[in-house]
Parts: structure tokens; sequence; C-alpha cells
């Protein structure tokens, strides 16, 4: 060795030495001894002597799980991810609590639940002391500090930089509903890492055969599977892979069943994906459980939808019609380019037959439900024998899919055919000069239909050519110049709405342009209209496309049919067909737009701006929530305007609207109130309705919109709360006055819960 080489030595073990030494200070400094405890109700925490991670309790839609989550200054609170929880996301209510206890066992206990809902079970293995490490690491102590327990050996659905997930371990998924989740990563004997649905579905796999004995992210954004000696045989780069700015990754095995790693930069905003294991989310397992198949729509994201039943069918499970008592007979419905599968149970009965005798076969089998036929050098027929099924619709997709159904019967039978009167033989000159000019009537309507043709197709062609950058990008989003907006909107001829005019697509399809009429910078305008173009909900208006040139910002939407509810509301026309029933289907489906935005979206979304003017009704009177997100790019939203409470009060303030009519909504609100209060319910209803309501749905209704209305934002319920409410399967209380500070009511002996008692 030379002079150099010991230079580089003795430095690298001096650093090594003042590394062990500020790793014993911050785990002395950071120790958490037996006996202590956090509540939800104090909103307590423990963190790591860096900051960067604490442990507590996380709101999770208006329950809690106990977990580590980020804390770095620079992260947003609504960013603060949880990268592992107790239980695999065991939810509590808000009198839980986690105690360390003195026998050195980690317990979460739920008064609600009566019970221990989890438990480390370290009591008998001498821990002294607790501490949650610099690298998000909790680690339980015993008097040598050694570990006896700690969080990186019992992940949950995510593994951080540095963090192992070994042979015989696995992650869960959170779960979308209050079940359990089906998904799950496992790490096997075989040395393989796979995706799996309950336990018998394999639909994603990587490594083997028997080499790899642990899987690992690495700092530089590198997941590698690592055999004994840590030589990877398997590795995946995430995009900015060896990106000195990113200070922190994860892989996390989210709830729609992929596989993800995330990064954050110090001067980004939002995690951002760098990769995942299956770019089709189609091809997930049960992407859409029993909500329907799976399509990729043009944005490339995938969208759910059932083509068995009716749109007017109100169901939200996607099922097969056939049932095995249909008296009627059966008949077979093909489905070109789908691929299904059994969910409940997840086999189906496969036999290598040809296509038409899978036809055959299903048909003729009682039990059978369905059939897929596909030919990938061997001829397969998948039989399913549930009704329960899932699977994927692609124009690329070589398989196809036999729908059973029961046969209609013949409500009657044909009338019988009239016996031919003989006729003259003799020419009949009338006749003949009939059937010239239809002849001639007909030819000239030829010739009008081609010309119309012509012109249609050539002015097609030209708006063609006029608009010749009009192509998507990643999100769906088309990014159009500005001269192309005025050719599509006619130079913005026709308006529809405050700053919101009429066009048309080279491909026919209406839309609505909204011209944001404000001096937004570029980068956040783009960041913020891809994050909105990226989100889907069939109750949210699409966005299609934007501009962003000439110092105009203008707004692409699909075009709702029907326009905005407050103007249903004045066209009397219109107005007869918002009954009582479409009118609670209205806020229903608002109430889930919101929601979605709230819970169902990687980032929570405020709308900000909630109103009847912002909720569109489609060609079949369905609502869509309107300029979702705008408050992002106009950057309005402040402690007043971007909560989800501020939502929960609008959609409130519009719930009332719709019940009473009356289009002022403070006025209403009041108004309505005031009526409740006098028992006088029937009254505050809008008159112009056909049909009344039913007396306890709307007595239902008037209350979750007073609950919505509360001026103490902490006693409004979360839209979730509202759908099971509207829904009809979750009661409500009457309520106190909404408005205590701003409006007079009746005397204390008037009080809406004495007048309510009976209730």
């Amino acid at each position: 060795m030379d002079r150099g080489d010991r230079i580089i030595a003795c430095c690298s073990n001096l650093l090594l030495s003042v590394s062990i030494g500020f790793l014993l200070f911050s785990v002395v400094s950071s120790q958490i001894p037996l006996g202590s405890k956090l509540t939800v109700e104090e909103y307590n925490y423990w963190f790591s002597s860096n900051k960067d991670y604490a442990i507590g309790f996380l709101n999770f839609s208006d329950q809690y799980i106990f977990g580590v989550r980020f804390n770095a200054i620079y992260i947003p609170s609504s960013e603060q991810t949880a990268i592992w929880t107790a239980g695999w996301n065991v939810k509590v209510s808000s009198k839980a609590y986690f105690e360390l206890s003195l026998t050195g066992e980690m317990i979460l206990f739920d008064p609600a639940k009566g019970k221990i809902v989890w438990q480390s079970k370290t009591g008998n293995t001498s821990v002294e002391s607790a501490v949650l490490l610099d690298d998000g690491n909790f680690v339980l102590l015993n008097r040598n500090k050694s570990a006896v327990w700690q969080s990186f050996e019992s992940p949950s659905d995510t593994i951080l930089s540095g963090q192992s997930l070994s042979v015989g371990q696995s992650l869960r998924a959170s779960s979308r509903s209050s079940l359990t989740s089906y998904y799950s990563l496992h790490m096997n004997v075989s040395g393989e890492m796979q995706l799996r649905w309950e336990t018998s579905i394999i639909y994603w796999t990587v490594g083997g055969p028997q080499s790899a004995v642990r899987a690992m992210l690495g700092s530089a954004g590198i997941l590698q599977l690592l055999d004994q000696q840590y030589k990877a045989v398997w590795s995946v780069y995430g995009e900015d892979h060896n990106d000195s700015d990113v200070k922190f990754r994860f892989l996390r095995l989210d709830s729609d069943g992929n596989l993800r790693i995330y990064s954050w930069e110090n001067n980004a905003t939002s995690w951002r994906t760098v990769w995942q294991a299956i770019i089709n989310q189609c091809d997930v397992f049960a992407t859409c459980a029993t909500n329907g198949i799976c399509t990729l729509n043009a944005s490339d994201s995938y969208v759910c939808w059932c083509p068995f039943r009716s749109t007017r069918d109100s169901n939200s499970e996607c099922l097969i019609p056939y049932k095995p008592s249909c008296k009627s007979g059966s008949s077979m419905i093909l489905h070109e380019h789908m691929y299904l599968y059994g969910i409940y149970p997840p086999n189906n009965t496969v036999v290598q037959t040809n296509l038409q005798q899978c036809r055959s076969m299903c048909q003729k089998d009682p039990s059978c439900h369905a059939a897929s036929f596909i030919n990938n050098g061997t001829p397969q027929c998948h039989m399913m024998k549930s009704r329960y099924v899932g699977g994927q619709s692609n124009p690329s997709l070589g398989s196809v899919t036999f729908i059973k159904t029961c046969s209609d019967p013949i409500a009657v039978l044909p009338p019988p055919v009239p016996a031919l009167r003989k006729v003259s033989q003799k020419i009949c000159v009338a006749c003949l000069l009939e059937v010239a000019a239809a002849s001639i009537v007909v030819f000239f309507m030829l010739q009008f239909s081609i010309g119309v043709y012509l012109f249609r197709r050539r002015k097609h062609m030209m708006q063609k050519s006029a608009l010749p950058h009009i192509v998507p990008n990643a999100t769906g989003c088309i990014v159009f110049s500005y001269s192309e907006i005025k050719d599509l909107t006619d130079n913005f001829k026709q308006q529809i709405g405050q700053n919101v005019f009429k066009g048309m697509l080279p491909d026919n399809r209406l839309v609505a342009v909204k011209d944001l009429n404000a001096s937004i910078d570029e980068r956040r305008f783009r960041a913020a209209v891809l994050k909105i173009g990226s989100i889907y909900h069939k109750n949210l208006l699409r966005l299609d496309g934007y501009c962003y040139q000439s110092g105009r910002r203008l707004l692409v939407y699909e075009l709702a049919k029907y326009g905005s509810v407050d103007k249903c509301l004045e066209e009397p026309r219109m107005c007869k067909r918002l009954t009582w029933r479409k009118r609670m289907d209205i806020c229903l489906s608002v109430a889930r737009a919101i929601s979605y935005l709230h819970t169902g979206c990687r980032e929570f979304i405020s709308h900000g701006n909630l109103k009847c003017e912002n909720v569109v009704l489609d060609d079949e009177l369905e609502a869509k929530v309107s300029e979702f997100g705008l408050r992002t790019i106009q950057a309005e939203a402040s402690s007043s305007g971007g909560l989800a409470e501020t939502d929960v009060r609008d959609f409130g303030k519009m719930m009332v609207v719709l019940i009473t009519g009356c289009q002022n909504a403070d006025e209403a609100c009041y108004l309505s109130y005031d009526k409740w209060v006098k028992a006088e319910k029937e009254m505050a209803m809008d008159q112009r309705i056909a049909v009344g309501a039913d007396s306890e749905e709307l007595e239902r209704a008037l209350r979750i919109a007073f609950w919505c209305l509360q001026d103490d934002e902490r006693m409004r319920p979360s839209m979730g709360e509202v759908i099971k409410v509207l829904e009809g399967t979750l009661t409500v209380d009457p309520p106190p006055p909404p408005f205590a500070h701003n409006q007079q009511w009746p005397p204390d002996d008037e009080s809406p819960s004495e007048s309510y008692s009976a209730l």
C-alpha cells in the first residue's frame, strides 16, 4: 500500500468512527422510554433526531391509522405520506392511543372497539426503550442497545431507500374500501419477486431461480434483487436514478395493485412516479374488481365500464346478466377484443378447443356464465362459472368473449300475412307517371345529398389542415396554439357562460373553452393543468386540452349538453325534468366527485368554488363537476378557501339550492332552516317539483345539508359521510343552528332539538 492509499484508508476509518459516534448520539438523544404514550386527541408525535420522520396517528378518511410518516420541513403536510403503519392500516377512532408499555410491548388500543387492535408481542424480550432512527426505521432496543424489533423488518406497503424485503417477507397494499386489500408483493424462496391477488393469482414476477434472497431499493433510485453476496441478479432503474438532487425515495405497493418507485426533489411540490412495474394498469388483475371491465382512455388512464347492463342500471356492481334459473333459454352475445376472468372465485375452467366449440360448450353448460377464447399458439377456451368477473377490453387484444344472457320470450305472435288480391293486367298510365315523378325526386335528392357530403368533407379537411398540431401529450391533454383556439371556437363566436365559449374539434367533438383571463406563471400553469388532466372520475368534467400562448391561459373541456344546473333551474322546460329523484341523484353524484378529489386522488385537491354554476349535466342528465383544481392554477387557495371543510360548506349550499329552487344560496339556507325549525319542511321544497319527495328522505337531506353549513368547520361531516347519508346507509341527527353568528333564530323554547324531539 502506497502513502496515498494509507492516507485514504486512515481518513475513511476516521469518517466511519465519526459517523458511528453521531449515530449513537442520535439514538441516545432520541430514546423513547417505557410507559410513553401517544393519543389522537393530543395530536402528539415522536420524531427522529434529524426531524425527517415522525411517528404518531395519521388522519385517514375520518378515521386514524398509527404509523411513521415523512416530516421534512420542505415536504408539505399534504405530501407527508405514511411509510409504515401498525397492523397493515388498522383503523381506529379519535379516542385511540398507542403505548410503549412498561413490559416493553407496543399496544394500539381503541376504546370505541373496547380492545387492543394491534400489539408487537415483544413483552418478554427485555425491551428498555424505543427510537425512531434518521433513516425512518422505528426500533425497540434492549439494555445493550441492540434491536429487538424494527419496523424495517415488519413492512406494511412501503420500503425506503436502504431497506430490504427478504425472502418470506411481503408488502400488502392499503385498501380502497373498508375490506382488507387483496394485493400483495412477495419475495419467495425461489428468488422471485411477485405481485399477487389473494394468494393464488400471480400477475407480475421477476427474478429466479433461487439466486436472489432479498429485494432492495438503493439510495440512487435502483431497485435490485440481491443474492447472498449482495450481488445484483436483477435491476431496474428509476427515471431519475443517480440524481443527486433527490433526497427521498420509496417503493410502494399502491392500492390499485401496481408497484411504483416515488421520488421527491428539493424543488418539487409533490411525489413523482419514476418507475412502475406494470405500464398498462388494465394488466393488473381485478383492477376494476366488480365494477366493470378495464379499458384505457385517450389519456392512457384506465376506466371501468360495464358492457353487460343498461346505462339506467344504478347498481354499482357489473355482473354477468345470466342466471341458471332462466326459463326462456339462453343466447350468447359476442364481444371482440375482450378478455374476461373469474374473480369470485378467481379460477376458470380452461379447455383446448376452437372458437365455435368454446361458444357451444359454454351455452350448453348451465353453470357457465361467460367464456373467453384466446389463441396464442395454443387455442384455449376459458369458461367462467361465476357472475363476478373482471377483465379488459382493448383493440389490440386478439381474444373473443361470449356473454350468456337469458333469451327474451316472444311477446306476441306475428300478424298473419294477408292474401294477395288479384290485380288487373292492364297498363296503369297514372301509375307510370307517379313512378317517373318519384324517380326524378329521388335523383335530385341523391344529388343534393352528395353535394352536402362533399361540402362537409371539404370543411372537415380544411379544419384538419388548419389544426395540424393537435396531438395529446402524455396525460391526454391536447396542447393548442392560440390561433387553433380561435379556429375551433370560430373566433369566440358563441359564448355559453362567463368567459366560456363553445367550440368543435376536428373530430367533431364539441368542447367548452374557458378563458382564465389571468396572468399565471407558465411553469405553475402547465404543472397544474397536467395534474388536472390526469384525474378521471365519471362525475368530473374531463379536461381535453389547454393553451398557453400570447399571454392567454385557456382550458378546453368536454361539453356537457344541458349546461350548468343553475341555468337548468331557471329554464322552465328543463326544470320540469329536474324531479326530486333527479335532484337527489345530482347531489349524490357531486358528493362522490368531491369525495374523490379529497381522498381518491394521489394528492388532496380542494375544489374551492363549488356551486350550481360549476355543476353541468350531460345528455343523460348525469351531473359532472367542472372547474375543479382551478384554485391550484390561480394560486387563490388560502386558509379559508382551500380546505375540505370549505368544499363541504359549499356542497351544503348547493344542496339547499337544489331542494328549494332558490338561486340565492345564502337566502335559501336561512329560509329553509327557518321552515325546518317550524316543522314546515315541505314548504321549503321547490314547489315546481311535480312529484313531491318522501318526507323521511326530505328530512334526511335537509339535516345533512345543515350539518354541512355549520359555522364551526370542525362540526361539518366529511364527504364520505355525506355520501352514506344520501345513500340511506347512515343516520343523521338533528343539526344545531348552522348560522349562529349571523342570523337571529326563534326563542330558545322553539329550538330545533325540541321541535324534532319525536324524530
